[in-house]
């Protein structure tokens, strides 16, 4: 059976503030019917807060208007994200808001609950300690471009953000280790610039070093190296979508069968994750507002939505090629994005089996 997902568009028919985004946005939350789930609840919205100078994550008003509705509800609300040290830079503050905004793990970081898995070299997924005491989670994601694994949404919000950075780490590490080729490096540092974790730098001796004890793997210093210096080592792509659909299944399991809630924001598409900091052109025009109960069906009717006809080049940096087939976002980053959705599917979370029932 087809999976619903709920859908508002950017579209609008009338010069009327109920005509518009926000509007739709109130109306379709009251779609989801999750009044009496969170009603008394302990709820947790899971989103990420970005970082450094980017722009492009969700507009706080969209955050205020679903943060009063849960409260309107009866829910006992907070926001989470594994790292909120910069969240007053794009609007997210208690004050407005009206709720707490924690760290996932805790100020140290060290506040999860441990289970264990064996999948390569994976093996240890640290679920976040306020992400596994809520009684009820909204994953309220910023669909865009991801250069590890294609696409990033609601899985990648799961995988990546409710967890400690060792289990991240050992995701990104399915990828292949890191090389440095002494001959090709002019020492800019955009590696170390680039570096979210300050995992590495350079010697008095112009060494460059990886501290792997901070390192995720996230690659960062090889996708800015001007001169291929830093490299992986090997592409095992498939194998680190695999380990997301993984840890989210891990995750996913510490909550109640329909407990959890998606709302997936298909605007602001860039090329990469917010992760990085900064904000490139979008890669299409915005899309709108989806939501459903079911992982897979979200995620697959969200990828379904951006599509390679719509492209708006100024999103894609100057002089670079595009691929000739596949999904936008396989011909920008030459990974196939559907292979997480896949996994997922095979892990009973859903079914890529959707229809769209659009909320004006």
């Amino acid at each position: 059976m087809a999976s619903k997902v709920l859908f508002s568009s950017v579209k609008y028919d009338r010069y009327d503030p109920d005509a518009t985004l926000p509007a739709k946005f109130g109306r379709l939350i009251d779609k989801m019917n999750m009044q009496e789930i969170v009603k008394d609840k302990f709820t947790a919205i899971k989103m990420h807060l970005g970082r450094n100078i980017g722009y492009s994550t969700i507009h706080p008003l969209f955050v205020k208007i679903l943060v009063d509705k849960l409260k309107d509800y009866g829910a006992k609300v907070y926001i989470t994200d594994q790292d909120i040290s910069g969240s007053k830079n794009r609007g997210y503050t208690e004050d407005y808001l009206g709720v707490p905004i924690v760290y996932a793990c805790g100020v140290t970081g060290k506040y999860y609950y441990e289970k264990y898995v064996d999948f390569n070299t994976f093996k240890n997924v640290d679920v976040a300690g306020n992400i596994h005491d809520a009684e009820v989670m909204i994953t309220l994601s910023h669909v865009k471009g991801h250069g590890a694994c294609g696409y990033g949404g609601a899985c990648k919000n799961i995988a990546m953000g409710c967890v400690t950075d060792r289990t991240r780490s050992q995701i990104h590490s399915l990828e292949g280790g890191l090389e440095w080729k002494e001959e090709l490096c002019i020492h800019c540092e955009q590696c170390i610039v680039n570096c979210n974790h300050n995992a590495n730098s350079f010697t008095k001796e112009g060494k460059y070093e990886i501290f792997f004890h901070h390192c995720t793997f996230c690659q960062h210093c090889a996708k800015v190296c001007p001169t291929k210096a830093i490299k992986v080592t090997d592409d095992k792509y498939k194998d680190f979508q695999m380990g997301m659909a993984l840890c989210t299944d891990e995750v996913l399991k510490t909550f109640q069968p329909g407990h959890v809630f998606y709302i997936n924001f298909l605007m602001n598409i860039t090329a990469l994750c917010d992760c990085w900091g900064f904000t490139t052109p979008s890669l299409v025009p915005d899309i709108g507002i989806m939501a459903s109960n079911d992982i897979v069906a979200i995620e697959r009717a969200s990828i379904d939505a951006i599509k390679v006809e719509n492209l708006i080049m100024d999103g894609v940096p100057e002089g670079m090629e595009l691929g000739t087939s596949g999904h936008l976002f396989e011909r920008l980053h030459f990974k196939n994005p559907f292979i997480q959705l896949d996994e997922l599917e095979k892990r009973g979370l859903g079914t890529q089996n959707y229809e769209i029932e659009e909320v004006k």
